[in-house]
């Protein structure tokens, strides 16, 4: 292990006034991730105080988001103050209509999200291999697309809480549908009620991209967090572009956007869009984790010392 050994020590004993030490991976010592109080006291002995401005990191409790703050003055970083105040004045005090935008693969990494949301949304737009779990919970055919089969009867759920709630749950209309995830495959827009056997949906169709862009060129208030389709691959990014787009203007309208996810910002990116946003949030899975109400560990303990 070469995350504290002697030499780092000695490195740190040796360090002059402005120069910077860089330590190897954290998760290559097995304590990182265990939060293992004699590895963090080890972090610890490294310096004086500690600033975590990783906020893609401090939803875990890991021994360098969690456990040096036992052993250190500590403090949130620029960046991790901005992205806390900013993401829970999401929450508390959006402008509306506020629209959540939700796409990625599972619907398990965001049905907390999701439960939370209708409580304060006034609509979401589900797109990518999620709202298959949502499309098949409402009896439609969905040929070979991606499902979570133990997650329908939470889609229900979510589905009959958006009407309680009267919220808006936008679901595609329409799917661009292959015969398998290939730049060569062959395509076609099928309706989202019955996909065929056989052919998988790999992006929303454009009858869905009018609907979804109508929805959020109306919100004042803007959370988009996974990207509508396969969009790494042209013929299946029309849906992601469109949002990404749409988005971009209402946001040049006055309208406030934060987009957070990886895949959303590379989106952003692939398109030319990235500063087309009000904010770029840098934790994914962190941003979803405080829309769903959940502590963040690494933001916890600072707010305890």
């Amino acid at each position: 292990d070469k995350t504290v050994n002697g030499d780092v020590q000695e490195i740190t004993r040796q360090l002059r006034p402005g120069e910077v030490m860089l330590l190897e991976n954290l998760r290559f010592n097995k304590g990182e991730a265990q939060n293992d109080p004699a590895f963090a006291k080890k972090l610890a002995d490294l310096g004086d105080v500690y600033v975590n401005d990783a906020f893609g990191a401090v939803h875990r409790s890991h021994a360098s988001t969690q456990g040096v703050a036992q052993y250190l003055p500590a403090v949130a970083g620029l960046l991790l103050e901005k992205e806390v105040s900013v993401l829970k004045k999401l929450i508390e005090e959006p402008s509306r209509p506020f629209i959540a935008c939700l796409g990625g693969n599972k619907i398990s990494d965001k049905i907390g999200v999701i439960d939370q949301l209708l409580d304060s949304v006034d609509g979401i737009v589900a797109g990518g291999g999620m709202c298959f779990t949502f499309l098949k919970a409402k009896g439609y055919n969905i040929g070979d697309s991606i499902v979570e089969e133990n997650q329908l009867e939470l889609a229900s759920k979510m589905i009959e809480k958006a009407q309680k709630n009267e919220v808006a749950l936008y679901l595609p209309v329409d799917i661009v549908a292959a015969t398998e995830i290939t730049k060569s495959a062959n395509y076609k827009v099928v309706s989202a009620k019955n996909i065929p056997d056989g052919w998988l949906g790999l992006d929303i169709g454009p009858a869905s991209i009018e609907i979804y862009s109508q929805a959020l060129e109306s919100a004042r208030t803007i959370f988009w967090n996974g990207p509508m389709g396969v969009f790494e691959i042209p013929q299946f990014s029309r849906g992601t572009k469109a949002i990404a787009y749409t988005i971009t203007e209402a946001t040049r309208h006055g309208s406030l956007s934060i987009v957070g996810g990886g895949d959303s910002l590379a989106a952003l990116k692939m398109f030319g869009l990235s500063d087309g946003v009000s904010f770029a949030s840098t934790g994914g899975g962190a941003s979803l984790k405080i829309l769903e109400g959940t502590p963040l560990p690494g933001v916890q303990v600072l707010e305890n010392r």
